[in-house]
């Protein structure tokens, strides 16, 4: 087990399987029958637009034919991928197939929890794996209920106990019992197909009658509108499901105090792991969408955890989750819901059952209440706009760039540099503040900012030790982890020779580094998780290492706006 205080336990219920009001994630039929059919009508009237307008055979043909080839492939895979995973499993992480007996000796309540379940919903007990890997998570995967798998890592015994460890289990159970990698195969097939037809017709535009390219563009367009809409609704379902699965767990065990802490509990081991290892957690990566915590949103809670047992202080990592827009809005490309929704829908369960919460989120919702809606929501919207300066630029310049074809063809290449240009300068002027006066932070003091943006960076100084690397699995990755007493954070290093010289500096610096106290300079940053854009790093021996994100924005601003007016010039003179 974990050397860290344990948490005041609140308590849970004496009778398990009371069925509880769930307030949060919708409806799961109809999230399910909402998205699938919006997808299938997509599909559908993409098929048929696609086949009425064109007046050639061939692109016809080649749309019949590739349809019932990705219809049959994604059939196959929908009943081959279980052995395949398997395969991969044993591959990648050597997991481990064990016996509900080996699962008992480890957590008792957990054997009980899947025997109970298999009887009242008349399943087959899943093929239960483990995987040697410290890193706490758990997932699971198949075609069918009664052949599905369930694999968890070593480290969730490590970092939970008995009951919470059988609350991960019910929430893996959850989407086994709702047959979510079922449903999450047919939508993400259908995205398939509008993404499919969408090549289809640009490949139809190319050829044919005048009328007949203009129908096909316009299908194009339609088809990969639909694409991008698609691809939202399948993060949603997966969002929504992972809501259920939440409930199912407080339903079933009756504990969802437990499931409360085991997530935290997780995120903590996520980072506690992150920091003795070098490297990023292959497991982690690869399994990200399947597990039942989205890893990269582990830093700020697992944070929180480390230096403090008591609920209320962790609680307050939760105040951006749930009232800063920039987490809404960083939540929509996510599968997961983030942290802070989840253990606030988790304390409603708790309060049904009549239980004390966990985490008092009433008094963290109250917090939330009280900031300030201004510093919130005053800028969001042109926040917005300004974080997609580039496209945004781009978009319009290519509009200006068409209205002015008749004058100078040129100014269908110049318009939309300009745009991207000065779409970039703008959004740099915003993201890089000056750093002067920037001020002594700890890591949890800036990730416990609710007003924090991915956008507007917070000068920072942080006092800490470089612990490894931060680039997801690359062994010349040139971004780093820093950890002071509080936790730990991602620098992102930006080489003013650009992706050339982030590669050298990966390959012949950052290993020199690692194991050195330093002080951080650089723009704080929230998403989903926390980072730091370095400006500066110095140790006591000396070693200064100097990074250039700002730097390297104002060069290709300025460069397409260079570009853009040279080609206009070359071809007025011309």
């Amino acid at each position: 087990m974990s050397s860290h205080a344990p948490l005041r336990k609140a308590g849970r219920a004496t009778k398990a399987g009371v069925k509880l009001i769930q307030k949060t994630g919708g409806n799961l039929v109809l999230a399910s029958g909402v998205t699938l059919s919006l997808l299938f009508g997509m599909v559908l009237a993409l098929s048929l637009a696609s086949v009425l307008i064109l007046s050639s055979p061939d692109p016809v043909t080649g749309l019949a034919i590739a349809l019932p080839i990705t219809l049959i492939f994604n059939i196959a895979a929908f009943f081959l991928s279980p052995y395949l995973m398997d395969l991969s499993q044993n591959w990648l992480y050597n997991t481990r197939w064990v016996s509900l007996a080996e699962i008992e000796s480890l957590s008792p309540e957990t054997a009980k929890v899947i025997q109970k379940v298999c009887k009242q919903k008349k399943l087959s007990s899943p093929r239960l794996g483990i995987i040697d890997d410290q890193n706490p998570t758990a997932f699971t995967y198949g075609s069918f209920p009664n052949s599905a798998r369930l694999v968890v890592s070593q480290g969730l015994f490590t970092y939970l106990d008995d009951e919470e460890i059988a609350t991960v289990y019910a929430h893996e159970l959850g989407h086994i019992v709702h047959w979510d990698f079922a449903v999450m195969t047919l939508a993400s097939t259908l995205v398939q197909i509008t993404y499919l037809i969408y090549t289809t017709t640009q490949r139809m535009g190319r050829s044919g009658g005048e009328k007949a390219k203009d129908a096909a563009a316009t299908v194009a367009a339609v088809a990969y509108l639909f694409y991008i809409a698609g691809t939202y609704l399948l993060l949603y379902l997966s969002r929504t499901r992972e809501y259920f699965a939440d409930h199912f767990a407080a339903e079933t065990t009756g504990n969802p105090n437990a499931l409360s802490r085991a997530l935290v509990k997780i995120a903590y081991g996520i980072l506690e792991e992150g920091q003795r290892a070098t490297e990023p957690s292959i497991l982690l990566e690869g399994t990200r969408a399947l597990g039942i915590y989205d890893a990269k949103a582990a830093t700020s809670t697992g944070t929180a955890y480390r230096i403090s047992s008591e609920p209320e202080k962790i609680g307050r990592v939760f105040l951006w989750d749930m009232f800063n827009p920039w987490g809404w809005w960083m939540e929509l490309n996510s599968t997961h819901p983030l942290t802070g929704k989840r253990v606030r829908a988790l304390s409603t369960y708790a309060e049904q059952l009549g239980l004390d919460i966990e985490f008092d989120m009433g008094r963290i919702v109250g917090e939330g209440n009280d900031l300030s809606k201004r510093r919130l929501y005053g800028n969001f919207v042109f926040d917005l706009l300004l974080y997609s300066a580039e496209t945004l630029g781009l978009a319009v310049g290519f509009a200006i760039g068409i209205s002015l074809y008749a004058v100078n063809p040129m100014m269908m290449v110049a318009c939309p540099l300009i745009g991207l240009g000065t779409g970039i300068l703008l959004k740099t002027l915003v993201m890089f503040p000056n750093y002067q006066q920037a001020e002594h932070f700890d890591v949890l003091t800036l990730m416990s900012d609710p007003y924090a943006s991915p956008l507007r960076g917070q000068p920072a100084q942080l006092q800490g030790e470089l612990i490894g690397r931060g680039d997801a699995g690359y062994a010349f990755g040139s971004d780093l982890k820093l950890q002071d007493r509080t936790g730990m954070i991602y620098l992102r290093y930006a080489s003013r020779f650009g992706p050339l010289g982030n590669f050298l500096f990966g390959m012949k610096r950052v290993e020199s580094l690692i194991g050195m106290d330093v002080s951080a300079l650089g723009w704080f940053r929230r998403g989903v998780a926390p980072w730091m854009d370095l400006i500066q790093l110095e140790s006591d021996s000396g070693t200064t290492v100097k990074s250039y994100h700002r730097f390297w924005s104002f060069v290709m601003g300025i460069g397409a706006i260079a570009i853009g007016i040279a080609s206009l010039f070359i071809s007025f003179a011309a």
